[in-house]
């Protein structure tokens, strides 16, 4: 039995909640619910000053995988504990073991990663000599740097269960490139067809690793030069950021809607059972 529309929302609430409202709008007219700033029995849960507010809230992305998608750290460690194949990826306490681990591993490219950020936001490569970046996260994530000639990022999406779609974001040709893809500056989606079985198993993997397949997440992954597709990092909606929806393909982001629907009102069912 359906649960009542009354009986959800979309939880958007808080101080930060202006970030997340044209999403929780887009939410709210797809889904058929209210967006409130209080819970009700069941939640499309975007924002809340206090992330303690959600514990025994009913959610319908678990607030626990928001929490992973949102900290590459905690992503590292559960990646490889379920086996996802990533880029060869470490967590070092001190600097200085990140410098002798640099300068020990110089058959490849090292780069450290802002735990928390978004958009590859202060990102950088690393070396040996660099200095101690201030006020900088611990652990330290320090990750093998694949570079290519055109760098891009895959992206795929998981709700209800199933994988779904298949793009590529990429610095458009006669533009200026960065060794960061991110949309933020200046990338742009483009959609492929028959994504590589190889590619989706290993984006599944990550999805089941960290909570996301039945709700709604999206993986990037990179294809080393070997062939190899390898997981950087989930993204999920809720609380810290959101998953892109700016893709240039209306086809698309209308299916993301349309997923993301089915697999609410089913989880809804079953909570409500």
């Amino acid at each position: 039995m359906r649960i009542p529309a009354r009986d959800c929302c979309i939880w958007n609430g808080g101080s930060g909640a202006w970030a997340f409202e044209p999403l929780a709008l887009q939410l709210s007219a797809s889904l058929g619910v209210d967006v409130s700033a209080e819970p009700r029995q069941f939640n499309y849960l975007l924002h809340v000053d206090d992330p303690s507010q959600v514990e025994g809230i009913r959610t319908f992305i678990p607030a626990e995988a928001i929490r992973l998608a949102s900290d590459k750290r905690l992503l590292a460690s559960v990646f490889a504990a379920h086996g996802v194949p990533t880029p060869e990826t470490c967590l070092m306490e001190t600097f200085d073991a990140v410098r002798r681990f640099v300068g020990q591993r110089t058959d490849r490219e090292w780069c450290l990663k802002y735990p928390t950020g978004c958009g590859a936001s202060r990102h950088r490569m690393v070396s040996i000599v660099d200095a101690e970046p201030r006020n900088w996260p611990r652990p330290f994530v320090v990750q093998e740097f694949i570079r290519m000639d055109r760098p891009e990022v895959y992206r795929t999406y998981g709700a209800r269960g199933e994988l779904f779609g298949w793009v590529v974001r990429r610095f458009p040709d006669g533009t200026r490139s960065s060794d960061w893809v991110a949309h933020a500056r200046g990338a742009r989606y483009v959609a492929l067809s028959d994504p590589p079985s190889t590619a989706l198993d290993a984006a599944r993997r990550a999805l089941v690793a960290t909570d996301l397949l039945e709700s709604f997440g999206c993986v990037d992954l990179l294809r080393r030069p070997t062939g190899e597709w390898v997981v950087l990092e989930v993204g999920t909606d809720g609380l810290f950021n959101h998953v892109d929806r700016d893709l240039g393909d209306s086809t698309l982001e209308d299916e993301i809607l349309r997923r993301i629907n089915a697999a609410f009102w089913l989880r809804a069912r079953g909570f409500s059972g």
